[in-house]
């Protein structure tokens, strides 16, 4: 009698175990596209970061020191602290995937992409793949792999090139065959970054405008507008309103720019029409808590509705890489 009571008494301390388990892994948010994020290995010597620290831009004197360390603000009451290896950069963001219910578009070292891979459910980082060094052959055979969803981040700005220059044009060409959307760095580098690490950026060449000549040369391409084009506003939205397959991701200037006027940028496309092609993106790189303060820019917005919330945050980027949305995890109801 006594063996049975212990069988039941432990077969009941199984099932509750199993009951806390189940509890402990239950969905509790609504899904999340994080459509930039940025994979490397970590950079010694990265320090904090204040949020927004672009809200105040200082010129300098050419005759005078001047760096990264007079642009990256940590002087606030909470910057947030980088990442200080490879391992605590994958548990930081892997587990933010699982516990927020985020899905990831990446593009950067293969290898760190696969390790964080290993430790997320299938499909919750997708994968994009640059041009780069690679040859026309080699870009193809890479899309062509399946692995890689995305065209990004194609960055010629900062190489002092246009957008359309023909020599960017055979691998769009790839991209648009085979129906793989491509994501377009056009917008400001941050204050000062010509005169610091990037003399051959140009911020002409940030003109969304630029875009006109690629998009009529491949009519059937798709295209994400990677930093909205900030602060060129209004041809940002010249080009959607001529064109309909533009989107916009609004990484990078969410956590940098003064948020007054990412909010203004924002509500300005609203008003134009274009809440239904904004993606939510953060331009991550190593700060880890870079998540919780981009996503609570849209998340406390009160000048956007729950609807808009959701298609920022979500829809917008699940229309934009055709994923089904019934494959993601939904919050049960109470």
């Amino acid at each position: 009698m006594k063996s049975i009571i212990k069988t039941l008494f432990l077969v009941f301390l199984l099932l509750h175990l199993i009951a806390q388990d189940s509890q402990a892994q239950k969905v509790t948010h609504l899904p999340v596209i994080d459509t930039h994020v940025h994979v490397s290995k970590v950079r010694p010597g990265s320090g904090p970061l204040c949020p927004w620290f672009l809200s105040n831009m200082p010129g300098a004197d050419p005759h005078e020191k001047f760096g990264m360390g007079d642009v990256i603000n940590s002087d606030c009451l909470d910057p947030l602290p980088a990442a200080t290896s490879d391992e605590e950069l994958k548990n930081e963001i892997t587990g933010r995937i699982i516990d927020k219910n985020i899905t990831m578009v990446v593009f950067g070292d293969p290898g760190i992409i696969r390790s964080w891979m290993a430790e997320v459910p299938e499909g919750r980082i997708i994968p994009g793949i640059s041009p780069g060094s690679l040859t026309v052959e080699q870009f193809r055979d890479s899309l062509e792999s399946g692995f890689y969803k995305y065209m990004s981040e194609v960055a010629p700005q900062y190489q002092g090139m246009s957008p359309s220059d023909m020599s960017l044009d055979p691998y769009f060409a790839v991209a648009e065959e085979l129906g793989i959307p491509a994501g377009i760095h056009m917008g400001t580098g941050g204050n000062g970054m010509t005169n610091i690490n990037n003399p051959r950026y140009r911020a002409s060449l940030g003109d969304p405008f630029l875009l006109e000549d690629l998009l009529a040369r491949h009519p059937k391409l798709k295209i994400c507008v990677q930093h909205a084009g900030y602060p060129l506003l209004e041809n940002m939205i010249a080009l959607m309103g001529a064109n309909a397959y533009v989107y916009v991701d609004i990484s990078g200037m969410i956590w940098s720019y003064p948020l007054d006027d990412v909010h203004e940028y924002i509500k300005r496309l609203i008003r134009a029409g274009f809440g239904k092609r904004i993606m939510y993106g953060t331009d991550f790189m190593t700060w880890p808590r870079m998540i919780e303060t981009s996503m609570g820019v849209i998340e406390h917005a009160q000048y956007l509705s729950d609807d808009q919330k959701r298609d920022i945050l979500f829809n917008n980027a699940a229309r934009f890489f055709k994923l089904d949305k019934s494959q993601f995890d939904w919050p049960a109801e109470k």
